[in-house]
């Protein structure tokens, strides 16, 4: 998939002059990573966003026995961010690390602030980090309120590519329960 048609998913030419298109493309570099190479690291400061075009990633951080414990997972079309890392300029609190090989896009802060004058622009970055602000509310209560099964019929509804290219051992951590019950879960899914 070429730069002009992936990113054209994301900034549809009904939103912007074809002038203002070129602008933002241009700021944005294509890259490839391989699995379990990191686009974020926790305690470095997040230069960049990137927008998913292929692959798997997930944000993870290490709770305070040591264990790895995943945040969330990014998957096509998806922004890739550590929104208080890259707009506040602090460390990062967790890393982000593809699961899979995969393709994004990339932009800098500063490329991101030249666009920031462009309205629809702006209304597209602001769609998505509402978006992301309700999933991630949505996913912490309902590690507190709902039972683990029905968390996972709902990672399997929401998102069942996830189910279907992560390891279950992330999946586990991220709905908040141990490999074990996991597996009995999904064993009474399938009876």
């Amino acid at each position: 998939m070429s730069k002009k048609h992936f990113l054209h998913q994301i900034f549809k030419l009904e939103n912007f002059n074809s002038e203002e298109l070129v602008l933002i493309l241009n700021q944005f570099e294509e890259i490839e990573f391989q699995k379990n190479e990191y686009l974020i690291e926790k305690g470095k400061t997040a230069n960049y966003y990137y927008f998913l075009e292929s692959g798997f990633l997930r944000s993870y951080t290490i709770d305070t026995e040591g264990n790895d414990i995943t945040t969330k997972f990014f998957s096509t079309n998806e922004i890739v961010i550590d929104w208080h890392s890259y707009f506040l300029k602090k460390p990062c609190k967790e890393s982000i690390q593809a699961l899979t090989k995969g393709k994004c896009w990339k932009i800098s802060f500063g490329d991101f602030m030249k666009l920031f004058h462009i309205e629809a622009f702006r209304e597209v970055g602001r769609t998505r980090l509402i978006n992301n602000y309700f999933e991630l509310k949505n996913h912490s209560i309902s590690v507190i309120a709902d039972q683990a099964k029905d968390r996972y019929l709902n990672l399997i509804k929401e998102k069942p590519s996830i189910i279907q290219n992560v390891p279950l051992k992330h999946i586990a951590t991220y709905l908040g329960i141990t490999d074990t019950s996991l597996s009995r879960i999904r064993k009474e899914i399938t009876l």
